[in-house]
């Protein structure tokens, strides 16, 4: 019985914290009302929690609000983020999905690294390895990053033709990345590899910068321009989902 009340409230005060950090700079009152405590069990719950430096109350306003607790652990969870493992679920569960390979890439200006690659179980491989390197304005992977960098990035950007469809015209650059922000996904539409297909997606980090990309790529054959359309939503809510357990909040 003492476990289960002990566990009980464990979980309110873990509601009374997430309250805080949605709602900063409550009163006792505005807090108690906000999780449909009493005042003074929401005094018992915040003691402990002002104690570890997760909330601290202003002595004058007495005010509640998320202690520098908050950023140690916040610090400490962000060193220990891996974006593969982190991605590892999602990415198996695209491509058990689209039937397609994933890539997960990093941004290294004017580049994107191959970290990981989840195949298809069809007879066509992608050439693509992990560790190997790609142009950002040919690819997916890189136009889903370049679309939210700033302009100065595109500066000095050598827009050298990987294939004949690959955009060379910095004009016309720009126009494709308006397109990717204003649709969520970007387009490789055999600019990188001829006979090859890619539909990608921005990883958002903590920060909030597109760091990294999430894509699925296949032969024109497998993907067509039709398909396309309804590839680009899968991939997107995907890397949105990976964006968020990076810790960014604002997608």
């Amino acid at each position: 019985m003492q476990e289960r009340n002990q566990s009980a409230s464990l979980r309110r005060a873990l509601t009374v914290l997430d309250h805080v950090r949605e709602h900063s700079g409550l009163t006792l009152t505005q807090l108690s009302e906000g999780v449909g405590l009493s005042k003074s069990t929401v005094l018992r719950l915040t003691a402990p929690l002002v104690e570890a430096r997760l909330l601290d109350r202003d002595r004058k306003s007495g005010v509640f609000r998320l202690g520098h607790g908050t950023l140690r652990l916040g610090q400490a969870y962000l060193a220990t983020l891996d974006l593969r493992a982190v991605a590892a679920e999602e990415s198996h569960r695209l491509m058990s999905e689209v039937r397609e390979t994933v890539h997960l890439v990093v941004h290294d200006h004017p580049h994107v690294v191959y970290i990981d690659k989840v195949e298809n179980d069809t007879s066509v491989r992608m050439a693509s390895r992990i560790g190997s390197r790609g142009p950002l304005h040919s690819t997916a992977v890189g136009k889903a990053i370049l679309a939210w960098q700033p302009e100065e990035s595109l500066t000095g950007l050598a827009l050298e033709p990987r294939t004949k469809q690959t955009i060379t015209d910095a004009e016309r650059l720009r126009a494709e990345l308006a397109q990717v922000r204003r649709r969520g996904y970007a387009v490789d539409d055999r600019e990188n590899e001829p006979e090859v297909r890619c539909v990608a997606a921005p990883i958002f980090n903590h920060d909030g910068v597109a760091a990294a990309a999430l894509s699925v790529s296949g032969l024109t054959s497998r993907i067509t321009a039709a398909r396309v359309r309804e590839l680009g939503p899968l991939v997107a809510a995907a890397a949105t989902r990976i964006s968020r357990k990076l810790g960014d909040t604002s997608r």
